[in-house]
């Protein structure tokens, strides 16, 4: 009877690989979290009532809570069986959290870190424990134990910081919190007397995790071109707009190609092959983090260059309109690492130049500070199209 139960949960190899409508429709919550988030970055830029460095940061953490409730789905449903009963619930409660979280973000360091810390830390506890209870304790009772471990040391940080009075604690115990959330899981919840062990150790689909990856950037390039158009149509429709909006479109494509050119398309097969799976998927988690906020700090530059291309740019903008695509190149030359174990010249030759352009772009206006930018991308391109041409196709060769 246990072993029946334990197969009703846990994919089998012949399950379905593609993700579910639920878990896309599940997807559609992220959406709108990122462009909460991107609206909340983009006022810290222009009213500057916060800062940008502030604002920034707080950004950041707001953004870390909603990857972690993410990231920790897929890897449930790249392990578990997403068409049982249990898992659809889990996913259903995810779906109602998470909204909550977004619609907390423009406020979420202040009236509403509570609703935001709290609903964070009931969603991801309540569902270890529904998930615990439901399933009599199938597939790895010791699991739930090693993640309510952790989980329980940052809550009281979420929550404490929450109703903290405003401005006093709450960034330096968020952060403690996220430090905690995220090195559970880098390192797989180490636990005294139980050890680590990372989800899906004993069989994750390969398939099903790499396209959850690919499907979560797809959404930040599509919360970009959100960016882009919401931008674009508020303006004038002067030729300088018109050209920061054609710039903006030209650059979303060259981060899709970039990502997409052979490592990023190669994600399961890279998996599959590797000798410790589960490591290489969490580090690929990492990386995915990494461009993924990389390319919502793109989608912010882009509408600073559409809204005010020919102003004097101020040099905080450089972040968004540097540093995001300098953020994107970083992730997508640690993925590259992870698939094939090396690192392309052109790589380190776009991460190099991006620097040298930080000296010299504020003397430049947004709309050719983001032309300098795309021209860097294009090389980068550029580069990957004449390797391709040049070599027969290259197969997966994971580091571990």
């Amino acid at each position: 009877m246990s072993d029946q139960r334990e197969e009703g949960l846990v994919r089998s190899a012949a399950s379905r690989q593609r993700a579910t409508f639920l878990e896309l429709f599940l997807d559609l919550v992220f959406v709108f979290a990122l462009t909460r988030i991107s609206a909340r970055v983009i006022s810290d830029f222009t009213d500057g009532q916060r800062g940008v460095y502030a604002g920034l940061g707080q950004a950041l953490l707001l953004f870390l809570a909603l990857w972690a409730v993410w990231s920790l789905t897929a890897w449930s449903t790249s392990w578990l069986d997403p068409e049982a009963s249990i898992v659809q619930i889990v996913i259903v409660m995810t779906v109602v959290g998470a909204m909550t979280m977004a619609v907390a973000v423009p406020d979420g360091f202040g009236a509403r870190a509570p609703l935001f810390a709290i609903t964070y830390v009931s969603l991801q506890i309540g569902r270890v424990v529904y998930f615990h209870l439901a399933g009599h304790g199938r597939p790895d009772p010791r699991q739930s134990i090693r993640v309510l471990f952790w989980l329980g040391m940052s809550a009281p940080l979420w929550v404490i910081g929450a109703l903290a009075a405003e401005g006093s604690v709450r960034g330096p115990l968020w952060t403690a919190a996220v430090l905690i959330d995220y090195a559970g899981l880098f390192l797989g919840w180490p636990t005294p007397r139980l050890g680590a062990r990372r989800l899906g150790v004993r069989a994750i689909a390969a398939e099903h995790l790499a396209e959850r990856y690919q499907q979560f950037l797809l959404i930040a390039l599509g919360e970009a071109i959100f960016v882009i158009g919401l931008a674009f149509s508020g303006s004038e429709f002067h030729a300088d707009q018109t050209g920061g909006f054609l710039l903006a479109l030209g650059t979303t494509v060259l981060l899709w190609r970039t990502y997409f050119h052979v490592a990023g398309g190669l994600l399961d097969a890279a998996i599959s092959q590797s000798r410790d799976a589960t490591r290489l998927a969490t580090d690929m988690a990492f990386t995915h983090l990494i461009m993924i906020a990389g390319i919502v700090l793109t989608g912010v530059g882009f509408e600073l260059v559409i809204t005010e291309p020919l102003r004097h740019l101020p040099a905080a903008w450089l972040i968004a309109i540097l540093g995001g695509p300098a953020l994107f190149l970083a992730g997508r030359t640690a993925l590259e690492y992870q698939v094939f174990a090396r690192v392309s010249r052109s790589r380190t030759a776009g991460l190099l130049a991006l620097g040298l352009l930080v000296p010299v772009t504020p003397h430049l206006n947004p709309l050719n500070a983001g032309v300098a930018t795309a021209v860097v991308l294009l090389a980068v391109v550029g580069a990957d199209s004449r390797r391709s041409r040049r070599r027969a196709p290259e197969m997966p060769t994971p580091p571990y």
